[in-house]
């Protein structure tokens, strides 16, 4: 007995415009299969507003009910479809077989080297190309010239697997170039050799710098910035409820990504989500209820795991991404960091959403890298943004530094 692979995930759309789109994921279940599904769709662009998860360990149904965000953004629901079957274990098998974890894809590297002249906004709108393609970006190295023309490198992999084809290939660079007009010189395409490896190697942090970065406490301001966020980000345990699971009410001012942190955080910590509602936001607060087992199928009974889990799901709500401003010698340098999951996956579209903001205050980009840096907790995403001066921003003023902060933060967390 089995299911067939287009009953799989089935995408409905609203009657009206502006309506959600209702997303149901119905296959045998896998550890992190949510916090998967959740990532894919933040990687579209697309906002859950609510949904309802149930499985019994071995059989999982998903209804996520999803808007675009923007309205206008346009979303290719074929191949977001087929990401999210590409993630569901398989599914023509018995239901009464244990499914067996899928191995993780290893996709293959490419160089998209683009030489140009520079523009305001030029990184974005690249950037924003590549997204649209769903060429993801693992790393980038950004170069202005004296002369002002500007090489970029970006290391890519391709969601869809097909950047060997011709066809896909010729796509890529004509939209890249495309969007580039006259400014484009050249636009080349090819697998990524040993200047991949010689990325890897990423300019270190200073020790002041990373403490900065990366401290678990927020700074006087942020805290100052956040008293309403902190009263509101509630995680509560009720063992008393359920027989056979632990309930975690989780109430929190609403994000871009919550929902995704929030189960990205259950699978790092090896907790198992049996049953869940994500409720619609009011008043901009969102709450879920989730009902938990340890990997084990038991409740959450010792005292020193949840108070550890309830932790960790606060400072995931409150402090999802970092950002600061920084001097990097002569200049000004924009950092900001996001935890990778245990998987070794970074969070979808941080980059775009980042030059977003930039090109947005008008500020540009003198160089850029992204890389990853290892604290004794975790590994992060780091992307760091070398900023030129901006007339609306000189960047020897402390509030214009705080100003590109506060606009940075508010294009990430969707405010």
């Amino acid at each position: 007995m089995g299911i067939l692979l287009d009953d799989v995930v089935l995408i409905e759309h609203g009657k009206n415009s502006g309506d959600p789109t209702v997303v149901t994921v119905n296959c045998p279940d896998k550890a992190g299969l949510g916090c998967d599904l959740c990532r894919i769709i933040l990687e579209f662009g697309l906002y859950i507003t609510r949904g309802d998860i149930s499985t019994d360990g071995k059989w999982c149904y998903i209804v996520l009910w999803v808007v675009p965000r923007p309205i206008s953004l346009k979303i290719d629901w074929e191949s977001l479809k087929t990401r999210l079957v590409s993630v569901c274990p398989s599914c023509m098998i018995s239901f009464f077989i244990e499914p067996q974890p899928s191995s993780s894809q290893h996709h293959p590297i490419y160089l998209l080297k683009v030489f140009c002249l520079d523009r305001k906004g030029l990184l974005h709108d690249v950037t924003k190309v590549l997204c649209e393609l769903e060429l993801l970006i693992q790393r980038l190295k950004v170069m202005t010239t004296p002369d002002g023309k500007v090489l970029d490198l970006f290391f890519i992999t391709d969601a869809m697997d097909l950047l060997h084809t011709k066809e896909r290939h010729d796509i890529t660079c004509e939209h890249v170039s495309s969007i580039l007009g006259e400014y484009c010189i050249s636009c080349e395409l090819e697998l990524a050799g040993p200047e991949y490896e010689g990325q890897q190697a990423f300019t270190s942090l200073s020790q002041s710098v990373a403490e900065k970065l990366f401290s678990c406490e927020l700074s006087e301001k942020e805290s100052l910035e956040t008293t309403k966020a902190k009263k509101n980000a509630i995680v509560a345990v009720d063992n008393l409820l359920s027989p056979a699971h632990t309930l975690l009410k989780i109430q929190c001012i609403d994000q871009k990504g919550l929902i995704y942190d929030i189960l990205r955080t259950s699978k790092d910590c090896e907790i198992r989500i049996a049953y869940g509602r994500i409720s619609s936001t009011v008043k901009g607060y969102r709450t879920m209820e989730l009902f938990v087992q340890t990997t084990d199928g038991k409740k959450i009974i010792d005292s020193e795991r949840r108070e550890a889990l309830c932790h960790r799901l606060k400072e995931e709500m409150l402090h999802p991404l970092r950002v600061i401003i920084t001097s990097r010698g002569p200049d000004t340098e924009l950092l900001v960091a996001n935890p990778v999951e245990l998987s070794g996956k970074g969070r979808p579209r941080v980059f775009h959403d980042v030059t977003v903001a930039l090109k947005s205050l008008e500020i540009c980009v003198f160089s850029a890298e992204i890389g990853r840096h290892s604290t004794s907790e975790r590994e992060w995403e780091v992307y760091r943004f070398l900023l030129d001066d901006s007339p609306n921003f000189p960047l020897a003023s402390k509030r214009a530094r705080n100003d590109i902060v506060d606009g940075v933060k508010r294009t990430l967390m969707g405010w």
